[in-house]
């Protein structure tokens, strides 16, 4: 933590030192805080050039604009580096002059809060602390539960019942200890926070540690590289608590304050209809005021979002918008994201491409624009609703009676020259 400066209150303003804060003493529970670096230092220590040097290709090699010790001991799993792939079709289905795709479904649990979970295993270890707690819909819980698992960390999870039951497997087969809440998120949510108090356990709820956003920011730091320093027009990011279009557009604002960028994108949150509470308060300029969450989007199904500040602030600062999506529309995205692209992402990851689409078809995005979605988590977390997406395979028999016919149908027969 050689170049952390403190802790900054987003609701108060107040300062605090580096220490074991998960939230501002002044405001309480509310008081979301956010890491605060030495920028000078940084950029005399870290430059484009010395970060094209370096051979390590994972989030660590942006250890100098991360909230950890320089012996730090590091997760086994991989995590960052991820892939950004021009979507050339899918841009053109969506609207947009450019498209790329950064598939955080590469991470090594399978989304991007593999990136938050490697900083919350080590600050757990930093304070040698061998269990470690979070609620969550399933992906910040896997996450946490496989670095925990490589680390030799106990895992205590909290789920509310209406967690895919892949991601509930995923959490048994690092060897967390499970308990799925009967009611809401916020319920588990509530129940996890007691238990920490009580019990001492490190708290990696993104939603009040303010380290763990500083994991999730490496995101955009890979895109700013990985672009060369170009940014596009826009950088489209699903919500739900907030915690990381805020990261993706904190990284952003550090690579213009240390010369890296010369100009920073837009953001543009996108929440789905039935869990928008964040759009709410971004359009009314009034506080959150929470809901019941209603979406088979479930990694962003939050009635109670703790960094919904910190959100609102990304989307004004950067000039950006905030837009919401119907679930037919989510389940869409997941189909021709898919389809025109390769990548297959879950219903909280295609919400951002859905976002971006119907942005454009709202002229909040122009169509010469270029854009980045970021796709938090793969397809393979939520199987279910994949399959509603698509539909059903052809069943056939052995004998390929009515083959000919379903070509015909999906105009697969192609005549070639004899």
């Amino acid at each position: 933590m050689n170049f952390v400066q403190g802790l900054h209150c987003v609701f108060c303003d107040a300062i605090f030192p580096a220490r074991a804060l998960y939230t501002c003493p002044r405001c309480g529970i509310t008081g979301i805080l956010d890491v605060e670096y030495d920028y000078a230092g940084i950029a005399r220590s870290l430059t484009r050039r010395r970060l094209a040097g370096r051979a390590d290709r994972s989030q660590w090699r942006y250890r100098e604009l991360l909230p950890i010790r320089e012996d730090a001991v590091l997760p086994a799993l991989p995590v960052g580096w991820t892939p950004l792939m021009p979507a050339a079709s899918l841009a053109r289905h969506v609207g947009v002059g450019t498209l790329f795709l950064k598939d955080d479904g590469r991470n090594a649990t399978g989304s991007l809060k593999d990136r938050a979970s490697a900083i919350g295993v080590v600050k757990a270890r930093e304070k040698r602390q061998r269990i470690i707690a979070c609620a969550s819909t399933g992906n910040a819980a896997s996450s946490c539960a496989g670095m925990a698992a490589s680390m030799g960390l106990r895992s205590v999870i909290f789920v509310p019942e209406r967690a895919p039951e892949a991601k509930v497997t995923q959490l048994l087969i690092f060897g967390a200890t499970v308990f799925r809440v009967r009611g809401s998120y916020e319920q588990a949510f509530q129940l996890c926070q007691q238990a920490c108090e009580r019990w001492g356990w490190y708290n990696r709820n993104s939603a009040i540690n303010p380290y763990l956003v500083e994991g999730k920011k490496t995101v955009a730091l890979e895109i700013g590289e990985q672009l060369e320093w170009q940014p596009t027009d826009w950088m489209a990011v699903s919500v739900g608590d907030g915690c990381t279009i805020a990261a993706v557009w904190k990284a952003f604002r550090e690579m213009k304050s240390l010369g890296w960028i010369a100009r920073t994108p837009r953001m543009l949150g996108v929440q789905a209809e039935g869990a928008a509470p964040i759009t709410t308060a971004f359009r009314s300029g009034a506080p959150l005021v929470p809901i019941e969450p209603q979406t088979i989007a479930d990694s962003i199904a939050v009635g109670v979002p703790r960094n919904w500040k910190k959100a609102v602030l990304a989307i004004q600062e950067s000039g950006g918008a905030m837009i919401n999506v119907s679930d037919d529309e989510i389940l869409g995205a997941i189909r021709y994201t898919g389809r025109l692209s390769g990548v297959f992402a879950e219903p909280a990851a295609a919400t951002a491409v859905a976002g971006l689409r119907r942005a454009v078809g709202e002229r909040t995005v122009g169509r010469k624009e270029s854009a980045v979605a970021v796709i938090t988590g793969s397809g393979l977390k939520d199987i279910q609703s994949a399959r509603t997406a698509v539909g059903k395979p052809f069943d056939l028999s052995p004998d390929g009676a009515g083959l000919d016919d379903i070509l015909k149908g999906q105009n697969l027969i192609v005549r070639t020259a004899s």
